[in-house]
């Protein structure tokens, strides 16, 4: 008998289905001047198992600018790292409230690391842009031969202008509309990039303590490489957002998000169209607005999402099963059921938009997923560094 606590975890499951499904459709519909989005492959099936994520079915985007080669490996220190000191530990959901893909638990053992206290900050990407030249790939045009494989065979290309750079922004609806319909609140807007998060009339001045966002993880890849030091493996991500706690649900331990006083700057009312912001903050917040983990990391839940290295396997824990994983690296697939075609990583830890009724991501055992090329308001990332 399905409880009615696995039947609330089912239709969040099935309206955060329905979204990652359209997102993709969205951006084509808007390319080609249509002006619906159409939720494919979608379902409403409560036993609906497929993975999802709240990043995906977005398009390629290739350019030809500068690229991770060119860059060069820098020295890196441990200033404004921690120290997570190696152990075993069980990765994956302890509750009903996980995913497929998070099921079942693995034991995981891992080496010692050290782990960005925080995101990584606008003022930190503008002296990598400024040493390097780095252009980002929402500030590149998108390549149409790339695009096209995406469309029915014999789709016209679009005018030139519809394919100069752009990225998604979230634009909250001023009223209730269908959950099933994320062109409500994500637009496509040429010239939104890490530089103008909002759109080409924003800036980001006074905000060079924020999370850089709009970076894909070929972004963070390169910055990672200019300071000598990679992405956490989801693994080591996982464990360091747990702070030492074993079966928590969230950083700071099991108590539900929003008793007693803010924890981390996620979503509060009712998605999309009304946030009391209890937490205190509309959009992004500045790192360090929280307490942190008992290992000292600020923003493992909410804020924004942030990359691992590990391409996205659906049934990878399943595999893994029965096994004591030793400095696991993830899958050497990817495979995403709701496109299977689309290679995937993982991103983790929720952000701002995520809420209860919508997106719980910002569990740490929450998994995500998107393409390596996607970069939205809401996606950023730190860094690790080993011993």
């Amino acid at each position: 008998m399905i409880t009615q606590r696995a039947q609330r975890v089912n239709k969040k499951r099935n309206r955060l289905n329905v979204f990652l499904s359209v997102l993709r459709v969205f951006f084509v519909a808007f390319v080609l001047h249509t002006t619906s989005c159409n939720s494919a492959g979608s379902s409403e099936d409560p036993k609906q198992d497929s993975a999802i994520a709240c990043t995906s079915n977005l398009p390629n985007r290739y350019a030809v600018n500068k690229n991770n080669e060119e860059i060069k490996t820098g020295s890196s220190s441990t200033e404004a790292m921690k120290w997570i000191p190696g152990g075993e530990y069980l990765m994956g959901a302890a509750d009903d409230e996980g995913r497929p893909d998070e099921y079942p638990q693995n034991k995981v053992k891992l080496d010692g690391f050290w782990m960005d206290e925080t995101e990584v900050t606008n003022i930190q990407f503008q002296k990598f842009v400024d040493a390097t030249g780095y252009i980002t790939t929402a500030e590149k045009d998108i390549n149409w031969e790339e695009l096209k494989g995406q469309l029915p065979a014999g789709t016209p290309k679009p005018d030139a202008a519809q394919l100069l750079a752009s990225s998604l922004v979230f634009t909250p609806p001023t009223h209730v509309v269908s959950m099933n319909d994320v062109s409500q609140w994500w637009t496509w807007k040429k010239g939104a990039d890490w530089k103008h998060p909002q759109g080409p009339r924003s800036d980001i001045k006074g905000k060079e303590s924020y999370p850089v966002v709009h970076i894909s993880y070929d972004d963070a890849q390169a910055y990672c490489k200019w300071v000598g030091k990679r992405l956490p493996t989801e693994a080591e991500w996982e464990f360091a957002a747990r702070g030492g706690i074993q079966n928590n649900s969230y950083p700071w331990g099991t108590e539900d998000i929003e008793s007693l006083r803010p924890k981390a700057n996620t979503w509060q009312g009712e998605f999309p169209a009304e946030n009391t912001s209890w937490d205190g903050f509309h959009n992004s917040s500045p790192v360090k607005s929280f307490a942190p983990n008992k290992y000292g990391l600020y923003d493992m839940s909410g804020n924004v999402w942030e990359w691992c290295s590990d391409w996205y396997d659906a049934a990878y824990y399943e595999e893994q099963k029965m096994q004591l994983l030793i400095n696991p690296q993830g899958s050497n697939k990817s495979y995403d059921p709701m496109e299977p075609t689309v290679p995937k990583r993982v991103v983790r830890g929720g952000s701002f938009l995520c809420h209860a009724s919508y997106c719980k991501g910002y569990r740490v055992s929450a998994r995500m997923k998107t393409s390596p090329d996607t970069g939205l308001e809401h996606t950023g990332f730190r860094c690790v560094k080993d011993k």
